[in-house]
């Protein structure tokens, strides 16, 4: 009798092990997996959950070391965290034109804007040297939407922002005299790195108004900036406020190294709609 030769077929019962273990070994990595996200999850660790979920990133992350993958979920979960505080800053802003930005200027050589003062701004050294900045020009000209751009970049930079009509933040001003709330607000608009006052001198002044405006600004001066914009020229503004001793206080304080912007042109909302 010849000896019985081993059979070249595969024992289907190895195979079926075979399956169960890699089922295991796949299970057990799911849960190892999600328990790491619950973690990362509770130390607010949200960038690099959103990494990890990511199918894209896990294929661009296959050939790379440890210590590159380590790298990349570090730098998403920093991306992640100045994303959301600019959402913060932006959304505290209160901007009235919200979508405006650098980007999108109108460089119309009639408009009288300068590309290198506008560079020069961008950068956000007038924001940390607390310096101000003073558009003026006539109705419609694109000063908020321009106010508007630089406050959003100020807030790309981390600074914190308000846009405020001038008319509506003096009589809000007003009413917290009534309430006793006038020393806590004035606080709170100290602190902020950017104040943008809309509208500046578009109606007359009243005493009170004089008075609270020189608040706001003496808490400021050297510190923060202050973004104004006008309809009159800056040499109109002592005669508007009508008070030479506290016209003179207030403008020390506005203008003095202040950066000057004076558009030109005609109304933007005219050629919009044209």
């Amino acid at each position: 009798m010849h000896p019985r030769m081993p059979s070249d077929r595969h024992d289907p019962r190895n195979e079926a092990d075979t399956d169960i273990e890699t089922d295991k070994d796949t299970e057990r990595l799911n849960m190892l997996q999600e328990h790491t996200l619950d973690q990362l999850r509770a130390l607010r660790l949200d960038g690099m959950v959103a990494a990890l979920n990511d199918a894209a990133t896990h294929i661009a992350q296959a050939p790379l070391t440890f210590e590159q993958r380590l790298a990349l979920l570090v730098q998403r979960e920093v991306d992640w965290r100045d994303g959301k505080r600019l959402q913060r800053l932006l959304k505290a802003a209160r901007l009235k034109v919200s979508s405006a930005c650098l980007e999108d200027i109108d460089w119309r050589s009639s408009r009288g804007l300068s590309r290198e003062v506008i560079a020069s701004l961008a950068g956000g050294d007038w924001l940390r040297h607390g310096h101000n900045v003073l558009i003026t020009g006539a109705t419609g000209c694109g000063k908020t939407w321009l106010a508007c751009a630089l406050g959003q970049q100020a807030a790309r930079l981390g600074f914190s922002v308000l846009y405020a009509r001038a008319p509506r933040l003096l009589e809000e001003l007003h009413v917290a005299h009534g309430d006793g709330s006038f020393g806590k607000r004035l606080a709170q608009l100290a602190r902020l790195d950017l104040l943008i006052l809309d509208d500046f001198a578009i109606a007359p002044i009243a005493a009170h108004e004089r008075r609270d405006l020189l608040e706001l600004l003496d808490d400021r001066v050297g510190t923060r900036s202050t973004l104004i914009t006008s309809q009159l020229p800056v040499t109109a503004w002592h005669a508007w406020l009508d008070e030479p001793t506290l016209a003179d206080a207030i403008l020390d304080r506005i203008v003095h190294g202040s950066h000057k912007l004076a558009l030109k042109g005609d109304s933007m909302r005219k050629q919009a709609r044209s």
